[in-house]
């Protein structure tokens, strides 16, 4: 497995290493991994995008401090505050159609075993009116962790954000209420937990750890940085 480690100050190119993952995966065989905390950003999906309120909403995020960008897939909007963990894990494939749900099985449950070893007692599914809806979520005392996947013809990529100290559930709920109130989506600022509140660590190296860990199962890793990742030295 490849490991990739750190992230960059540039949102823009930071969100390129993470793009890099599937073409590593497909030219070497090999899961490659990456957790780390991006920089502060509110990612909008596709269905945001073509919302009525969704240039006041993306005015509201850079009125938080938030850089705003537009992903191609995946659910409503979700913020990065600058200590939100990020998780992505780019897997080779044979068959675009199937796997789906074992992928997803699979991720669910690293990150279950992840979030429970820095000590939060955690279940699967979220409360009603939370951030960023789907079916794959971890919640305790509020939803913690979404995972979303992208599948492509030889590879795909599976991903997710986690909230872990209590500060940061309090920044995502608070720029979340107005942005979502913009988009026309429900929600409940009262619905966003984190691993401090569900009686586990405020530390986001701890989390980091404890997630890469989960997710490399013991194998053999090859460490590489996002920087060299981004120059295109990491194979």
């Amino acid at each position: 497995m490849h490991l990739v480690r750190g992230g960059l100050p540039d949102v823009g190119d930071d969100r390129e290493v993470t793009r890099r993952l599937a073409r590593m995966s497909e030219q070497t065989g090999d899961p490659t991994l990456r957790v780390w905390t991006p920089p502060r950003q509110i990612a909008f999906g596709r269905r945001d995008s073509s919302a009525e309120g969704y240039e006041r909403a993306r005015e509201i995020a850079v009125d938080h401090g938030y850089t705003p960008v537009e992903r191609s897939v995946g659910g409503r909007a979700v913020p990065y505050t600058g200590t939100t963990v990020a998780f992505a894990v780019a897997v080779p494939i044979e068959d675009e159609r199937s796997g789906i749900e074992a992928r997803y099985r699979d991720a669910t449950s690293s990150l279950f075993r992840a979030i429970e070893t820095v000590g939060a007692a955690v279940s699967r599914g979220e409360p009603d009116r939370s951030f960023c809806p789907g079916e794959h979520s971890l919640q305790g005392s509020g939803k913690i962790a979404g995972i979303a996947q992208r599948v492509r013809r030889e590879s795909a990529l599976i991903g997710g954000c986690v909230i872990v100290s209590e500060s940061d559930q309090r920044d995502v709920s608070a720029v979340l209420a107005p942005v979502y109130a913009e988009l026309g989506v429900p929600f409940d600022p009262a619905s966003v937990g984190s691993i401090e509140a569900a009686g586990g660590t405020a530390d986001v190296e701890r989390a980091v750890d404890a997630i890469e860990t989960a997710f490399v199962d013991g194998r053999e890793v090859t460490r590489v940085s996002a920087e060299e990742t981004l120059c295109g030295d990491s194979l």
